[in-house]
């Protein structure tokens, strides 16, 4: 297969500076944050609500908690589970994990014990980090099922000096449970002391192990290594044109891959302050935002569409926000032109997935996404750096530009294959290339568009239909906030379209007119024959919409119980 490229649309297009390829500059994530740790000790590395840790800071912090992990039996190879909201541990404990020559393995923090559990066995962790809370609420009534020995808990209250003046953080308490240690205590009693060097860690080795969402089954541990988190943190500096001058806001969250490579990795690297607000909240984002200048931030569109519909957004200068970027779910240009319109930036789209340690494409930082003029799609972007992507038939055949097919991937960012998932990792893995499982197509001038997930499509009466293209239509109705579509039985056509939608604060909508705006712009046999209105979507912690949630909820629903 001969490997397609978007060099010919970022390379003179767009942008001469941006270098034709990266070399990796560190052999593994920690000889990264150590070479910034040595240039850079004074400079600010984490802003939380209202408090800074230093570069320096967070390395003696780590190196306390690597030795107290290292005195309780965690080493070379072992796994070691972050089970925490986006908050400094998180850092501190992955940054620890990494002078152990350890791998870090992330944990949702939405999930309950069944996911928790798995995850625990599945990667064998030794070693847990997680907030007091969810050791209580959920971990403790799991312990003994896993191959835990060392747990150390956390509050979500320390590295606050004020805790009280902070929503998100209400109703927080601290507590904790027996047969756990305390991190700051352990940072405290280490204080000053470093864990010996670990030799030899190279490329190849792997720093952690990151979940997926589980849509074909079990969650699988896609194995990051050490040379794919440094390459794309120097993706997306070198890309996005990052220094030490810009300052990352932490929206997605950091279990998640946007979250390790395109918050904490990217911070580490060159170093550059990374602001951590615990949890989501669209107030609480803006008022950080404002507070610290934030220049750069990566997440869902539903974040931003978020954003927009906050009541207070108008009354924060968030004028520092330049370099906005989003991915994990298509893209409606109308939600792009509504953001600039009303905050000033334009929102980049990128793509990429757990298993390409998070980007893959990216729309140059002085570009703007095409709309594909048959799907309405925005494109994705173009390859990155060192990366061929292509797209193909069900037997794995190139095709032409403008062909719709499966994308596939091939780059310095696409780990070696599922933690001890043989079968999947062979599956998904071929010849070097990954099969990502998501349709699209590439333009004549290499751009990329997503059209949606294969399992995703629709097939009324056999017609097929993407759900992305309905989604966009609905939520470009004045009064639609969100919208969701997916395919539900029917006896004639074998499939029909059924739409889910929340509606903006204050707007009003009936099932009847949303779809009669659908009928208006798009063929019938795409139009929704039912739509629901939700108070809200179901959605992942990083804020992408569970369509699954929705196909499971509605084959528990009875015909009587749907809006038609």
């Amino acid at each position: 297969m001969e490997p397609t490229t978007g060099e010919r649309v970022w390379r003179g297009q767009y942008d001469e500076d941006v270098p034709a390829s990266l070399e990796l500059e560190y052999a593994n994530a920690l000889e990264m944050f150590l070479s910034s740790a040595s240039r850079s000790p004074d400079s600010a590395l984490l802003h939380y609500l209202d408090s800074t840790l230093t570069v320096s800071e967070v390395d003696q912090l780590s190196d306390a908690l690597a030795v107290g992990l290292g005195e309780r039996g965690i080493g070379r190879g072992d796994r070691v589970a972050m089970y925490l909201q986006n908050v400094p541990q998180y850092v501190i404990a992955m940054i620890a994990t990494w002078k152990l020559g350890a791998i870090m393995v992330s944990i949702n923090p939405m999930y309950r014990e069944q996911e928790v559990l798995h995850i625990l066995n599945d990667s064998g962790a030794k070693g847990l980090v997680c907030l007091e809370s969810l050791y209580r609420d959920v971990v403790e009534k799991v312990r003994d099922a896993s191959a835990l020995t060392v747990v150390i808990t956390t509050s979500e209250l320390d590295f606050v000096a004020s805790p009280e003046s902070f929503s998100v953080l209400d109703g927080a308490t601290r507590g904790q449970a027996a047969g756990t240690s305390d991190l700051v205590a352990l940072t405290r009693e280490y204080s000053g002391k470093k864990p010996p060097p670990v030799e030899g860690v190279g490329p190849e080795d792997i720093a952690f192990l990151t979940y997926t969402s589980g849509t074909t089954g079990p969650a699988k541990g896609a194995m990051n290594t050490h040379g794919n988190v440094v390459f794309t943190a120097q993706a997306y500096r070198d890309w996005i044109k990052l220094t030490a001058e810009d300052t990352i806001f932490g929206v997605a969250p950091l279990f998640h891959i946007t979250g390790l490579i395109g918050h904490m990795s990217l911070a580490l690297l060159v170093p550059m302050p990374l602001v951590l607000a615990y949890r989501f909240d669209a107030a609480m984002v803006i008022q950080q935002i404002e507070r610290w200048k934030a220049t750069f931030t990566i997440g869902s569109i539903t974040v931003f569409t978020a954003l927009m519909n906050e009541p207070t957004a108008n009354e924060h200068d968030l004028s520092s926000l330049k370099k906005v970027y989003t991915g994990g779910q298509a893209v409606a240009p109308s939600t792009v032109a509504a953001f600039e319109s009303q905050f000033g930036p334009y929102i980049h789209v990128a793509y990429g997935l757990t298993e390409t340690t998070s980007p893959s494409h990216f729309v140059p930082l002085n570009g703007r996404s095409p709309i594909d003029p048959t799907s309405g799609a925005l494109a994705v972007g173009v390859p990155i750096f060192n990366t061929f992507s292509a797209i193909v038939d069900e037997e794995g055949n190139e095709l032409p530009p403008g062909s719709v097919g499966e994308i596939i991937v091939k780059g310095p960012q696409v780990v070696p294959g599922y933690w001890e998932k043989p079968e999947e990792t062979e599956h998904a893995f071929r010849d070097g290339w990954l099969y990502t499982g998501d349709v699209g197509l590439m333009g004549k001038d290499g751009w990329f568009y997503v059209v949606d997930r294969k399992k995703d499509m629709i097939n009324a009466s056999g017609y097929k239909i993407w759900p992305r293209e309905v989604e966009d239509v609905l939520i470009q109705h004045p009064a639609v906030l969100e919208a969701a579509v997916i395919g539900v039985p029917d006896e004639y056509r074998g499939e029909s379209v059924k739409g889910f939608v929340s509606l903006k604060l204050g707007k009003l909508a009936e099932p009847d007119e949303l779809k009669e705006f659908c009928r208006e712009r798009i063929a019938s046999y795409k139009c929704p024959r039912q739509i629901e209105i939700l108070d809200d979507l179901p959605k992942t912690a990083s804020g992408k919409i569970l369509r699954r949630e929705l196909r499971a909820a509605e084959m528990e629903v009875q015909p009587a119980d749907i809006h038609s």
